[in-house]
């Protein structure tokens, strides 16, 4: 079932993906791209993003940081001299593993900095201008990036999975907020995706795949009209049931699997 208007024609829309220098959000960024819509890419490489923009035309980069508050809002007024766009997408994310053994605040915050309160700093600057466009009739659509990480608590993943459990119940109290407003939410929780980000970790990762396979399953996600993106579902279907199992039962699970 959709809850969504589902965003199957993108020719000429405006989407907007912050975290898109590389990983995931650039290939969405590239799968927009090829499907017709205009797109801004935006992260802290101006280079990187320079670079995309000439593999790209037709495409606008905005280098900035989403821990700088008025960085973004900076970026944010560009954004919406040409009206509010039709999709932002929060892609930005910081992992380092860590375990309460090896506690350390600077890492926790700096993860609370860039995955969560960087995605505030963009709701706050772009949802008045996308609603007062949904309610002329333009309707748009917010979506953040989150984790299957996000799910449970899961060894290694102390600093990182409150960071993606946090936009989980975000995105879910947004829809409740701005469904009936005429905005679409959706929150996408990947599994494992080779990117610059797990490419340090030092343990198997099951069924993974590249930033070009979760990009498709993105977009064909916006374009159903879905709220929870997941993939790939051999995976996240097992992590979805791990989710509803009573702590006696997930614990021993959890330290089976991982050897955690």
């Amino acid at each position: 079932m959709s809850l969504n208007p589902p965003l199957r024609d993108w020719q000429g829309r405006r989407a907007w993906l912050i975290g898109a220098s590389s990983g995931i959000g650039r290939a969405t960024a590239a799968a927009l791209h090829a499907r017709g819509a205009q797109v801004i890419v935006s992260a802290r490489s101006g280079d990187m993003l320079d670079a995309f923009v000439v593999q790209h035309p037709g495409s606008m980069a905005l280098a900035f940081d989403t821990a700088e508050p008025a960085q973004v809002q900076a970026a944010a007024a560009q954004v919406l001299a040409g009206g509010a766009p039709d999709l932002v997408c929060y892609c930005a994310g910081y992992y380092r593993d860590m375990r309460a053994t090896d506690f350390d605040l600077a890492v926790m915050l700096r993860h609370e900095q860039i995955n969560y309160n960087g995605a505030l700093h963009v709701l706050a600057a772009v949802l008045p201008a996308m609603l007062s466009a949904a309610q002329a009739g333009r309707p748009g659509h917010v979506s953040l990036i989150s984790s299957v990480a996000g799910f449970r608590g899961l060894p290694k993943s102390l600093a990182y999975g409150p960071t993606k459990a946090a936009l989980i119940h975000l995105a879910e109290a947004l829809y409740l907020d701005l469904h009936d407003l005429g905005l679409g939410v959706s929150v996408i929780n990947p599994g494992f995706v080779a990117t610059q980000l797990t490419v340090r970790n030092d343990f198997t990762m099951p069924a993974l795949i590249s930033p070009e396979v979760a990009a498709a399953a993105i977009v064909r996600g916006w374009e159903r009209g879905h709220f929870d993106i997941h993939f790939p579902k051999r995976f996240t279907r097992v992590m979805k049931l791990l989710r509803v199992l009573p702590y006696r039962w997930y614990f021993p699970t959890v330290r089976k699997f991982t050897g955690l």
